[in-house]
């Protein structure tokens, strides 16, 4: 096959981390087009600055250490000049991207024509903080990505920027490579070594590779690699595991390399280095992921799967030429798709928690019965069941990180398994062999794969390729209705989406499997009609070979009132679909007045969210020695096309102290309308809330002119668009009742310049549109430091205190000051403006200013100032006035009264920290 060919000649400069690189480039011209343009990657170059796409997807991901490194110690290309082999220079420039290049030859380049060309340019290699590839600590390379490459011409330039999302597509090529080292350096590369020679300081290390897609390089000055030798190729790596011997490491590459054989067929090339950076990219994600020392698998298990998932990861890539960006999921299904067969042949009773589904703690759970490879299914509908799946045929740069590193290739693999069972007779599993046999090293499409198996069966297959793949729509079938026939049931099944896909039928007695079929691809309604014999219950997908969306409406019992049977369980569980399942669980809170609580939450939530959800939390306070607790239940509508993506009706009610001695009522039933923007990569999301707040109160004998019963009717707009770079927040609020109505607007917005500085800025605008109320007393007004919370939205521990550290407590919200001033509230208007900047890394200055209007004493304007540590942003922070209305605070008494907190204790909030980088 015509193929380019590249001669790189490259100088390694330790003290500077830099590569000089002489390289000549002959571009062969494999289309039927003439060319007067070639487009060039050059990946390199896209860690030169903060606003390149690579630095552009680390904000996105909320990874901010690239945004603070010092531009001298940034990754970059330095272009010294271009040529042909007359030594022309040639025109080129770099595209809107920065790591794009494009060369104008002297003449067009016509079909089977080859053309020479030169380059020299020198490479920073970036630090391997970002994407585990560069320079580390200790001076030692891992370099991928380093030299600049030829796009792939097919009709047009397949050019795109890199986002680290490991997708540079490339044909193969030929590649000789000349490295010049300090003589300490050892090169370890999966490339055919044709010659090292050590002259003074510096080692020479001659590299060639043929029908190669990219030349990784390893620069170590003490190598990590071993060699260990398998009868069908050499496996070089480092990845290591303390807790198993060599001779076991060596047999398990071995199986590993002979299992890829037989279900693929030969890798077409000596050598495969493996390093632990390569895992560390793209690992076994799930509970092997922990520390070791409370790892729940085997140690042999472990580095088995880690050496699997790691060693066809490269076997499928350097050997399946398709489209990495737009065509990837071929490959990670596949991938996903060997190590789910390998599992079944080898650890066939592993389970998802390995060796804690022996724990008499943990047993008892579905949990300690599924399957390791269940954890394929349940990890996609993580995704799935947060109604933020992808089609598999997603743009890679487009997903999600969690569905790019993990839902995508599950579901794809799932899928796999699902035809298979589906196709029978092993067809699947002989047609990729084939396939991978006869498309080896050449360029194809997903497309191919589809028209290669559907020539080896006479059922359709074009569902899986248009409606399992190519949409979004998730999988959900039920049985509608039964009907007996003499010695037959016709079957009723009903396909929940617009989709057409087949499912699979079960005829159980018990929990035995008596009856087995498939379904002809139903788009709606279909009927099928079975034999009745020793059938006492139906079931659709009942061994769950289809990664279907919702399990627990597949089941129809022949005779019987129940479908399924009832379950309590003590603690949440995975879900299982055989039974119709109830939760409990000790639950413990705290507040100043009912003090701890403790009690008994009833719930059907299980590890993936459900349509309708009820909880019911009954607790006992120890301080106010009474019943407390709270109740809600709520269906949640996912849409899987449009803007509008999901719809909650739902209704709470809470009972807790609100003062000392003093309980309060909340029933609240409300709606939310949610919108998103169609890539689900942007975090533009839109809601309208609209609930009534109903509150019932002790009567207060010290306050005898406060409403004890209220109801307020609240409708609400919120724009988010949270982002590490800009950050922005917007709240209209409405509220009306018998006695007041009053407007607001809240405006955040936070902005991380390219200097390091952050700013912060908040603006709160609210007026009354009438208030009966002011004449008695401030409760329902607006608040300049601490809100009254007479919605009891807030998580105030101590909402009704004025004094001592409980009133310390800061919530930003209406006014947003931090110190107490005079007016505190505002019963006809009030607009106030809060800023903070940083002055070193979590230690900001913040001010405020407002004007404060009451209708007895005018328009007051008022200010504050301090210092604000932001230990955890929103989180964790502590504010301490300087200078405000009052004066110079840290002179006036009892300053340590004067401090403000934040402190969130909330598991779900904090969780929030964590799942955004991935969600």
């Amino acid at each position: 096959m015509a193929q380019h060919t590249l001669n790189i000649d490259a100088t390694l400069n330790p003290s500077q981390k830099t590569l000089s690189i002489k390289q000549q480039i002959t571009y062969k011209n494999t289309s039927e087009d003439t060319l007067k343009e070639i487009y060039l990657f050059d990946w390199a170059n896209s860690f030169s600055s903060k606003t390149t796409p690579l630095a552009k997807r680390f904000a996105e991901n909320y990874e901010s250490a690239f945004h603070f490194e010092k531009d001298k110690d940034r990754g970059r290309t330095d272009i010294k000049k271009i040529y042909n082999n007359s030594a022309v220079p040639l025109q080129w420039q770099r595209g809107n991207a920065v790591d794009i290049l494009r060369i104008i030859p002297e003449i067009p380049l016509k079909p089977g024509d080859s053309y020479t060309f030169n380059l020299e340019y020198s490479v920073k290699v970036p630090d391997d903080r970002y994407t585990r590839f560069g320079v580390n600590k200790v001076n030692d390379y891992k370099l991928r990505y380093w030299y600049i490459v030829p796009a792939v011409y097919n009709g047009e330039w397949q050019v795109f920027s890199n986002k680290n999302t490991d997708d540079l597509f490339l044909t193969p090529m030929e590649f000789s490579i000349s490295l010049h080292l300090p003589k300490h350096y050892s090169v370890i590369s999966d490339f055919d070594v044709v010659s090292e020679s050590v002259s003074e300081n510096t080692k020479t290390t001659e590299l060639y590779g043929n029908n190669r897609t990219n030349a990784v390089l390893y620069l170590e000055k003490n190598t990590t690699f071993e060699t260990v030798e398998t009868d069908k190729l050499k496996i070089v790596t480092n990845l290591q595991n303390s807790k198993v011997n060599p001779p076991v490491q060596a047999l398990m590459i071995d199986r590993v390399v002979r299992f890829l054989d037989s279900k693929l067929g030969p890798y077409p090339f000596e050598k495969m280095v493996i390093s632990e950076t390569d895992y560390k990219t793209n690992p076994v994600y799930g509970l092997n992921q922990l520390p070791s020392f409370i790892s729940p698998f085997p140690d042999g298990f472990e580095y088995d799967m880690e050496q699997l998932k790691t060693i066809s990861r490269h076997y499928i890539d350097n050997t399946l030429i398709l489209n990495s960006r737009d065509d990837y999921w071929l490959q990670d299904a596949l991938q996903i798709y060997l190590m789910m067969e390998y599992v079944d042949t080898y650890y066939p009773k592993m389970k998802m928690i390995g060796n804690l589904s022996n724990w008499w703690v943990i047993r008892w759970a579905h949990l300690a019965d599924l399957e390791f490879n269940d954890q394929y299914p349940m990890l996609y509908m993580n995704m799935a069941r947060g109604n933020i799946h992808q089609s598999l045929t997603t743009p890679k740069d487009a997903l999600l990180k969690f569905n790019m590193n993990i839902s995508t290739g599950y579901y794809g693999a799932s899928g796999l398994r699902y035809l298979n069972d589906y196709l029978g007779d092993d067809v699947l599993n002989k047609s990729i062999k084939e396939f991978y046999s006869e498309n080896r090293l050449k360029p194809i499409k997903s497309s191919d794969f589809e028209a290669f198996l559907s020539e080896r069966t006479n059922l359709p297959i074009n569902w899986f390729f248009e409606d399992f793949a190519d949409t979004r729509t998730t999988i959900d079938f039920k049985i509608k209705k039964v009907e007996k026939k003499g010695d037959s049931l016709e079957v009723f099944i009903k396909n929940n989406r617009k989709t057409e896909l087949p499912v699979s039928l079960y005829g159980l007695n018990k929990d035995e499997i008596v009856f087995k079929t498939w379904t002809k691809p139903i788009d709606s309604i279909a009927s099928i009609t079975i034999p009745s014999a020793n059938i006492r219950k139906l079931a659709l997908n009942y061994e769950g070979e289809i990664p279907e969306y919702n399990r627990r409406n597949n089941f129809k019992s022949i005779n019987g009132l129940l479908n399924k049977p009832l379950q309590f369980r003590l603690f949440q569980d995975v879900e299982d679909p055989t039974y119709t399942q109830f939760f409990f669980m000790p639950i413990f809170e705290y507040n100043l007045y009912d003090g701890v609580s403790a009690g008994l939450r009833l719930y059907n939530k299980t590890a993936l969210p459900k349509a309708v959800h009820y909880s019911l939390e009954p607790q006992f306070g120890f301080r106010s020695k009474t019943l407390v607790g709270r109740a809600s239940v709520s269906y949640t509508q996912k849409i899987d096309e449009g803007n509008l993506y999901a719809m909650r009706y739902g209704f709470s009610g809470n009972y807790y102290s609100y003062d000392r001695g003093l309980f309060y009522k909340r029933f609240t039933p409300y709606i939310t309308f949610a919108f998103r923007n169609d890539d689900l990569r942007n975090n533009e999301k839109q809601y309208i809330n609209i609930r009534n707040v109903n509150v019932y109160q002790d009567e207060d004998p010290n306050n005898l002119e406060q409403e004890p019963n209220y109801s307020v009717f609240n409708l609400q707009y919120v724009y988010s668009n949270p982002n590490l770079i800009n950050y922005f927040r917007s709240v209209v609020d409405y509220e009306i009742s018998s006695k007041f109505s009053k407007l607001s607007v809240n405006l955040e917005y936070r902005k991380l310049f390219l200097s390091n500085r952050q700013l912060n800025l908040r603006f709160f605008a609210g007026a009354f549109l009438f208030n009966d109320t002011r004449e008695n007393e401030d409760f329902f007004s607006f608040a300049l430091d601490r809100p009254n919370d007479y919605l009891f939205d807030y998580n105030y521990y101590g909402r009704s205190e004025d004094s001592g550290l409980f009133s310390q407590q800061l919530i930003i919200a209406e006014g947003g000051f931090k110190s107490q001033l005079e007016p505190a509230f505002a019963n006809s208007w009030i607009t106030t403006v809060n800023a903070s900047t940083n002055i070193w890394k979590w230690i900001y200055a913040y001010g405020d200013v407002g004007l404060v209007h009451n209708k007895a004493r005018g328009t007051n304007a008022v200010f504050d100032s301090g210092i604000r540590l932001s230990l955890v942003a929103d989180y964790f922070e502590l504010y301490f006035p300087v200078y405000s209305s009052l004066g110079f605070e840290p002179n006036l008494p009892h300053y340590d009264e004067k401090v403000r907190f934040i402190v969130t204790l909330s598991p779900k909030t904090l969780l929030g920290l964590f799942t955004r980088r991935w969600y």
